[in-house]
């Protein structure tokens, strides 16, 4: 599985609109979420009309409309929006779940490559299925208070002018000479370990 940039986009994308939703702001413009994720905006649109279409974001049209999620994003799991978009999460369509297909191999029932992706498949699926877009708007959240940014689309974002994705070159200095102390372990996952961790 390798997720497409529309797949990211998309994902960055409801991440914002969650974090949003968490600093009380009823809609984002399209324009806005281009701009503070330098994503294409005719591609954007194209992108947040299949979300729409999907049932996870809904809309508001007018001069000070935009888009909003259509349910909490406790409800949206990864997994979810990354099939919506992208398709099946097996490398190979023998172990898909949702769109299996048939391979050339003679005895799939003894097939060591099968077996193999049939655990690269569990894996990818566990970990996707497990998180929903609330932990993930959870850890943003929480890492931005950590560091003292400005939260995305506040008030407080709006009055600094700075962009809700990007960390101006001040903070990031600060942050790199912080070292390793706040750095986490990837082999044991670091969303696992934010989601664990209240003390951050």
């Amino acid at each position: 599985m390798k997720l497409s940039k529309k797949g990211e986009y998309a994902l960055r994308s409801l991440i914002n609109l969650g974090i949003a939703a968490e600093v009380k702001r009823s809609l984002v413009q399209v324009s806005e979420l281009a701009e503070n994720e330098q994503i294409p905006g005719k591609f954007l649109e194209q992108i947040m009309q299949a979300l729409k279409e999907a049932g996870y974001v809904e809309s508001v049209r007018g001069k000070f409309g935009g888009y909003r999620l259509a349910k909490p994003a406790g409800k949206i799991t990864i997994g979810e929006v990354v099939r919506i978009i992208d398709g099946p999460l097996a490398p190979i369509g023998c172990v898909s779940q949702t769109a299996y297909e048939k391979c050339t191999c003679p005895d799939e029932a003894h097939c060591g490559l099968r077996m193999l992706m049939l655990d690269v498949r569990n894996a990818i699926a566990g970990i996707l299925d497990r998180y929903t877009l609330g932990d993930v708007v959870e850890v943003t959240l929480r890492k931005l208070r950590r560091d003292n940014l400005p939260l995305p689309f506040s008030p407080e974002a709006d009055a600094a002018e700075t962009s809700p994705v990007r960390i101006p070159a001040r903070h990031a200095r600060k942050l790199a000479r912080q070292g390793s102390a706040g750095r986490l372990d990837e082999t044991e996952g670091v969303l696992h370990q934010l989601l664990g961790d209240y003390t951050i």
